[in-house]
């Protein structure tokens, strides 16, 4: 096959590749299709066949979308690089709000009672999951999502947004039917009590506005032994807020579950020992 790069009589084989090899040396490994064309002259056309040459050392986030990764030796036998050293970048290019969530936010917070294989990002609208070899990234909707406090770890490879301890112990209570029930979000939530700080917690609580969830956080955090964070959550909520059950994908609201008195919670969970 004719390499189309040749087309205006100037031939450039090689561009693509030495173009990954510059943004390698500079500590990037994504890139849109549109800033290849850019750097090097090249046709759309010519661009994609040379990037097709290049094998496994360069993939494709999303067979819809021109936009690509950089895959160093170190990560051949991942498919790809790991998601935070170009997540930042990614959505960047989608123009689209995110922050690392959930599990993958509490493993930065020293947090990790059972590894998980996926990692997870919050963003304001519905994207597929991205399976990349060994790499799975699955995203949960979040509305409003600019409200969320967020920050950049210290060390990071790449500029990444993750949610505030605080912010990230609030979304697992509110997020736990998807990442395996109330017990899950509990246990990964344990660790965490230690870090959380009661201004930054009356800050969550105020940004996001949602009692229940709320009502839950505080009977979690009190099981745990965090009393100065729980009172943050009480003198927050209003003075009898409604009902609600502990787990919201489980049992059924009625007398034989254990009421919590001042949280107004009916424990219908497993069991979240203290």
């Amino acid at each position: 096959m004719k390499d189309p790069s040749a087309s205006s009589g100037i031939r450039r084989n090689g561009a693509a590749a030495q173009f990954l090899e510059d943004q390698l040396a500079l500590g990037r490994v994504a890139f849109p299709l549109e800033e290849l064309v850019t750097a090097t002259g090249l046709s759309r056309i010519a661009a994609k066949f040379q990037l097709l040459r290049l094998g496994p050392r360069v993939v494709r986030v999303s067979p819809r979308q021109s936009f690509f990764l950089i895959v160093g030796p170190e990560h051949r036998i991942l498919g790809a690089p790991p998601p935070a050293g170009w997540l930042q970048a990614y959505f960047d290019w989608l123009g689209r709000p995110y922050y690392l969530a959930l599990q993958s936010a509490a493993g930065l917070y020293g947090s990790n009672p059972q590894a998980i294989q996926v990692t997870q990002v919050m963003t304001d609208r519905p994207i597929r999951p991205i399976h990349l070899g060994r790499i799975r990234i699955r995203f949960t909707v979040k509305r409003h999502i600019g409200r969320t406090p967020t920050l950049q770890p210290v060390g990071a490879v790449a500029p990444i947004r993750v949610s505030s301890p605080e912010a990230t112990a609030y979304d697992l209570i509110r997020h736990a039917g998807s990442i395996g029930g109330i017990e899950r979000a509990s246990e990964t939530l344990r660790p965490m009590v230690p870090r959380l700080r009661r201004r930054e917690l009356r800050r969550v609580l105020e940004a996001e506005g949602e009692v229940s969830v709320a009502q839950r956080l505080g009977f979690v955090l009190e099981t745990f032994g965090g009393e100065g964070l729980a009172k943050v959550v009480a003198d927050w909520l209003p003075a009898r807020p409604a009902t609600v059950r502990l787990s919201s994908s489980e049992g059924d609201r009625d007398s034989r579950h254990r009421r919590i008195g001042r949280w107004r919670v009916l424990d219908n969970s497993h069991g979240i020992d203290p």
